[in-house]
């Protein structure tokens, strides 16, 4: 059985913490783990090849913190645009199949999301259990979540006849009902949350998803071929997968399959699709409120209050969501955090960095913190990661000045080379081709000031990058 991880979301509604550069999967929300290793945690165990698909911009996030979590990856497909989940599995099926030591038989596929929550791990195994049986007889599992309360969030599947030890047919997907219907949904009992997690054999998929969606088995197909493989990363043919149709698994094949199999599971599951979610599964205090971070809070009651980077404090709330990153806060009712997404929205329209980065900005080779900034002038701080080397590079516009704080540079300066450590510098004047690297054991943290008539980061000439970053930009 393989694994197959999907961390290709945005995770727009837990904006501010989640950015488009940095979402949510990537975060550290529900534990001290991200919610990415937490999910490769989970699958200890359950089998030793590992897929990771996600974007080009998040793979050496997905890299690093796969590495720190010291789980190795068989492969990470990167998708050049998002086109859904059909598209993005069956990928991960073709790779799986060709692949495959054993060509007698199909491996099995387990779908997972990088951004879900799981508090009962053995209760998950369970059900990986009972979906494996009837997964390797030929039929297309999905997991159905008991639900424990009338929750209209999610899009819910109604069970038909028992077909196995813990398996049911499935009757029909339902879409995200309304209050009543939900509450009768409840009360039925034969109704469950779509998890969006699946099992089952990747030729049984690809037969499925070709039968009903030919156009996205096709472009898929042709992407799949085209593809080509630098060290760890997939990519496949660009072209032929953004001409591909974006649909869900749901749509592309479970609501027209006969194979469909739902297993209940009762795991403490959630998809953190919202802040209230994170107070739904907190641990709360005697006045019902969720806590992190350096947190005082008076005549406050029922609320979710996350501190990043400094001391918040609240005073009489009820029912409100308050988050601090380092450039925004936001605050907002409990019962309205999905719409979230449109301060998101309208981030986008106004051209705003923070709908897609932070002020840690997160490099293959480091991190920056841009700490001040004007109208010819940055500042950030540096931190470059032991025997890591920022791209030969020149700038068009800006000079650079560095100051190191920690640790040992290796600098290029045009024709010369030098050692930098503590309280050394070295100027860069405009148009002059320059490298820096960390030639040591320890970070290396250094302070940079950049003067020029423009500061931004598409100004930037590469000439040599050991992580494969396109030549310009």
């Amino acid at each position: 059985m393989n694994v197959v991880v999907m961390a290709g979301g945005s995770g727009s509604r837990l904006w501010p913490s989640s950015r488009g550069l940095f979402p949510k999967q990537f975060l550290s929300v529900a534990s001290e783990n991200t919610m990415l290793q937490e999910t490769l945690a989970r699958t200890d165990g359950l089998a030793s090849d590992i897929t990771v698909i996600c974007n080009e911009e998040h793979r050496f996030i997905v890299a690093q913190q796969s590495q720190e979590s010291k789980h190795h990856l068989t492969s990470i497909i990167l998708e050049p645009v998002g086109r859904n989940t059909a598209p993005a599995v069956a990928l991960s099926a073709f790779e799986a199949l060709e692949s495959a030591i054993d060509e007698s038989s199909a491996p099995l596929l387990l779908i997972m999301a990088a951004d879900h929550v799981i508090e009962d791990v053995t209760a998950f195994h369970d059900a990986v259990a009972v979906a494996k049986v009837q997964a390797e007889s030929g039929k297309i599992v999905t997991f159905g979540i008991v639900p424990d309360s009338a929750h209209t969030g999610y899009g819910y599947i109604h069970r038909g006849d028992e077909c196995g030890v813990g398996s049911f047919s499935v009757s029909r997907f339902v879409e995200k009902p309304d209050a009543k219907t939900a509450q009768s949904y409840l009360e039925d009992g034969g109704y469950y949350w779509n998890s969006g997690m699946f099992l089952f054999a990747a030729d049984v998929y690809l037969a499925e998803l070709k039968a009903f969606r030919p156009d996205i088995y096709e472009a898929c197909e042709k992407a799949y071929l085209g593809k080509n493989r630098d060290v760890d990363f997939l990519r496949v043919d660009a072209d032929a997968f953004k001409a591909c149709p974006g649909e869900s698994i749901d749509y592309a094949v479970m609501e027209k399959t006969d194979k469909a199999v739902v297993v209940p599971l009762s795991a403490g599951w959630s998809d953190v699709g919202a802040w209230s979610s994170l107070w739904d599964i907190g641990n709360k205090d005697a006045a019902g409120n969720v806590s992190s971070g350096d947190v005082l809070s008076h005549n406050t009651s029922n609320s979710y209050i996350r501190a990043e980077h400094r001391l918040v404090a609240t005073v009489g709330l009820d029912n409100i969501v308050v988050v601090e990153t380092n450039d925004a806060i936001l605050v907002a009712a409990k019962d309205q955090v999905q719409d979230v997404k449109k301060i998101v929205e309208s981030l986008k329209a106004k051209g705003r960095s923070e709908v897609s980065q932070h002020r840690h900005v997160y490099r293959p080779w480091g991190v920056y913190d841009s700490i001040d900034n004007g109208d010819r002038y940055q500042v950030k701080r540096i931190t470059v990661k032991p025997g890591a080397k920022l791209s030969v590079q020149m700038h068009h516009h800006r000079a650079e000045h560095w100051i190191v704080v920690s640790g040992t540079a290796k600098v290029t300066n045009g024709d010369k080379e030098i050692m930098l450590t503590e309280n050394q510098s070295t100027y860069i004047p405009v148009g002059v081709v320059h490298a820096l690297e960390n030639p040591g054991v320890i970070p290396l943290e250094l302070i940079e000031v950049q003067s020029g008539s423009y500061l931004g980061e598409d100004d930037i000439v590469r000439f040599e990058d050991r992580y494969g970053r396109v030549p310009k930009g």
